[in-house]
């Protein structure tokens, strides 16, 4: 794997050195448009409205359209203007019990490694999570966006998950289910028989993408028999600073103290 990012974690007064890296990834087959009569592939241009010239990448900028009609252009100096996170430091903000972090929530997750010779501090953050069964709210920010996320512990390792945001979450209003008489007692013990007879532990391993290895297998099956669906294509033509030691004890005992003083 490839580290997309480089920063600490802040713990109180403790710092806690990480690489960041993308814990998912898509095993969807992609596919590209091509011209059907000779399997070229399709590109497109980027051109201009206005003047109808292709127009290069660094001659683009952003361009909101408010409800009213007015369009707003913003280069990359208003962007930098806008309140972010230090964009190499992930603050802890709080911690929240497991419980109450909606699942609907959560968006992309990410691992984090230890980027010192040292892990101590690292190790002791992911004790501290697992031992008090909570998650660490915190602060992230990634491609000058600024998410909330929550930092919990998998196999031992730090695992970033960031966080929508209360209002990108659509409120499940349906009128039809408003009159809708509550099930019976009968009726609740028959599905409940029901579940109880296909209740297991959950294994992911047992489940399988058909779709996507049947794909596959097409795929393969095709390039095996050549033919004109086939064509032939050209060839395409360590950073590490180790952080400093943390006395993690002296940190620690100020990171309390100035919890203490907040409080009070």
């Amino acid at each position: 794997m490839r580290s997309i990012w480089k920063g600490s974690i802040a713990f109180g007064l403790v710092n806690v050195p990480v690489k960041v890296y993308t814990a998912t990834e898509d095993h969807d087959i992609h596919f590209h448009q091509v011209h059907a009569k000779d399997g070229g592939r399709i590109k497109y241009h980027r051109v201009c409205t206005v003047c109808g010239n292709t127009v290069q990448y660094a001659d683009i900028d952003k361009a909101y359209e408010s409800p009213e009609g007015a369009r707003v252009i913003l280069t990359d100096a208003d962007f930098d203007k806008l309140p972010a996170a230090e964009k190499h430091e992930i603050p802890v903000l709080q911690f929240v019990p497991n419980e109450q972090l909606d699942p609907i929530l959560l968006d992309k997750s990410y691992y984090l490694e230890p980027d010192s010779t040292t892990p101590k501090a690292y190790v002791l953050l992911a004790a501290t999570l697992e031992k008090i069964d909570q998650v660490a709210l915190v602060h992230f920010t990634l491609r000058q966006k600024t998410r909330l996320a929550a930092l919990r512990v998998r196999n031992g390792v730090l695992v970033l998950q960031t966080l929508l945001w209360p209002d990108e979450v659509r409120a499940a209003e349906f009128d039809v289910l408003d009159d809708v008489a509550a099930p019976g007692p009968r009726e609740l013990a028959m599905a409940e028989t029901l579940v109880a007879s296909m209740s297991g532990d959950f294994d992911p391993s047992e489940y399988t993408d058909d779709y996507q290895i049947q794909l596959r297998k097409i795929l393969d099956e095709t390039i095996a028999a050549g033919g004109d669906k086939v064509v032939a294509l050209d060839e395409p033509a360590k950073e590490v600073e180790d952080a400093d030691v943390v006395d993690l004890v002296a940190a620690l005992q100020r990171s309390v103290e100035a919890a203490g003083r907040k409080g009070a």
